[in-house]
Order: structure tokens, then sequence, then C-alpha cells
């Protein structure tokens, strides 16, 4: 049985990490993994992942334990192998990833689904300080490269705006992986 991999993506600011730890909350007991990503950065900041030094982060790509990995804002991010297994095992599968690594996805995982979360740029702007990661200069870079993305006309997208109230926003992000969580 093949599951079905689930690719949430969005610009820096529009509430990914967010959304995705409502939908985990409200999803327990449902199957539905998330998998977490190793990031070469300190945990923290709402933003759950597993912290890697460089040189961790470095070996275990050297032995091939990522099933995707990329780089991103002087900071490597990686998907455990153990996402070929779970996607083996049937098993509806979502991930935090990037818009630019997104195509290396899809020729890995044709069948995937990408969600595009977005948040007016206003909106993005105040997250982005709020958060206090970087400095105003590298908040500004980050808007300033919020480039358009395109993907094959075969590939499923769904967008969900979360400029307003996370519920909102993650009620419809939570509806549409019900809908397709695949039933074993």
């Amino acid at each position: 049985m093949s599951g079905r991999l689930i690719y949430v993506m969005g610009p820096s600011g529009a509430g990914k990490d967010s959304l995705l730890e409502f939908a985990r909350k409200r999803l327990m007991g449902e199957p539905i993994l998330f998998a977490h990503r190793y990031i070469t950065r300190p945990s923290g900041h709402g933003e759950a992942h597993v912290a890697l030094s460089v040189e961790e982060f470095a070996v275990r790509s050297v032995l091939g334990l990522f099933a995707l990995e990329w780089s991103s804002h002087s900071l490597r991010y990686g998907i455990g192998i153990e996402l070929d297994t779970w996607l083996a095992s049937g098993c509806t599968v979502v991930l935090n990833g990037s818009r630019q690594h997104v195509r290396h996805t899809l020729a890995r995982y044709p069948q995937t689904e990408v969600v595009h979360v977005d948040a007016a740029p206003h909106i993005l702007e105040a997250r982005l300080a709020a958060r206090a990661r970087e400095s105003a200069e590298q908040v500004a870079a980050r808007l300033a490269r919020r480039a358009p993305f395109a993907l094959p006309d075969s590939v499923r997208c769904t967008t969900i705006d979360n400029s307003g109230q996370l519920e909102d926003a993650g009620q419809a992000l939570v509806a549409f992986l019900l809908e397709r969580a695949v039933v074993q």
C-alpha cells in the first residue's frame, strides 16, 4: 500500500509552524503523521524541530539519513528517511517544506499534494519582526525575496490564507488533511 505525502510550504511568517501544531493537536489518533525536520538552528520560537549542529547534519547527510534536504537562509534542513518507511506503510505524512525545494520533492515523490500557506504582506512583516530571530535587515531580506513559485499542472495545490485568526486557517488545514487521510 502506498501512503500520501502532503507538502506544506509558504513564505516566512505565514504561520506554517503554528498551523501544523494546531492540526497536530487536533488530529491525534487519526492516521496522519507529521514529519519532524532536522535544522541547523537551536529549537524554540514555536518551531518544532530537531536541532543539529552543522557537523551533525553533514554526517547524517553523508550517511544517507535524509529523504529530503535543502539549504535556506544559511541553514540546512532535512527530513529523515523514516519518511520512506511511513509512505511505504500506507501512512498520510505531512511535512513543512520549502517553496524552493518543492520541485525536488515532486521528482522523488510525484504524487505529493501541496498546501501553500500565505498571509498578507503586512502580516508577514509583523510576524517576522515579532519572533525576534533575525535583525530588521534579515527580515527585510526575507520579505524581499518572496519569489513567485510555479508548480507543474499535474500537481494539486491548495492555498490557505493565514492572515486572520489561527483557528480559521487551522480548521481549514485540519479539514483538508482529514479529507486526504489514508484509511487502512
